[in-house]
């Protein structure tokens, strides 16, 4: 997969809601009803970040949620990458953006939201021929101001950012004319997955794609 087909399919995904969910799920048996709570808010593309031992086995159970997208974020070697593909994923997140992860990407037909904040890290990636990139970590580098700022000197390249944003700030994100969607971890509270309130989640990811009208 070329960086254009990459890119191009990273923003088509992008495009399918005002927000992806960014999950760090714990528990295996909260995979498919979590995933099937915000598909049905309206919220498919999923971002399940390798930080927890299930995290695998939770990609391979979402990916079988009619509707629904399934990603895996926190991509840092080829073995993730690798081992994301075998598990089910469709798309991938990286916090950063290194030759070996992309190029990992590339061999495996993996669209890729590579990370950047830096006017250099989207130059960089843009010259590669990426111009769908993950904005990260945004609340601490400047947020919708900075990456206001990198999109008047590079328009052509379009953002889904990500990194302590809350669904008070994520308006003033998709106002952007460089913003597909924000990716927020909002939407799944830890507390709200345990007590296992899935309806209470759908309600989350409906409000969310109210917040892009």
């Amino acid at each position: 997969m070329t960086p254009a087909e990459q890119s191009a399919r990273s923003a088509e995904i992008c495009r399918k809601a005002p927000v992806i969910p960014v999950l760090v799920v714990e528990n295996v048996d909260h995979a498919r009803p979590l995933a099937e709570a915000l598909v049905a808010g309206g919220t498919p593309a999923l971002e399940v970040t390798l930080r927890t031992p299930a995290a695998l086995d939770v990609i391979r159970a979402m990916a079988d949620v009619e509707g629904g997208i399934v990603g895996a974020g926190t991509l840092l070697t080829p073995a993730d990458v690798k081992a994301a593909v075998k598990a089910g994923a469709t798309f991938g997140v990286s916090p950063g953006a290194s030759d070996r992860v992309i190029g990992a990407c590339e061999d495996e037909g993996l669209p890729l939201l590579p990370g950047a904040v830096t006017a250099s890290e989207v130059m960089a990636l843009l010259e590669r021929g990426y111009t769908t990139a993950k904005f990260f970590p945004a609340e601490s580098s400047g947020g919708a101001a900075a990456l206001k700022g990198i999109g008047a000197p590079i328009p052509q390249v379009s953002f889904c950012p990500t990194g302590g944003i809350t669904v008070a700030s994520a308006k003033t994100y998709l106002s952007l004319p460089n913003v597909l969607c924000v990716g927020g971890s909002w939407l799944a509270p830890k507390a709200m997955v345990e007590a296992g309130d899935w309806a209470g989640i759908t309600a989350l990811a409906r409000e969310a794609c109210s917040l892009r009208a």
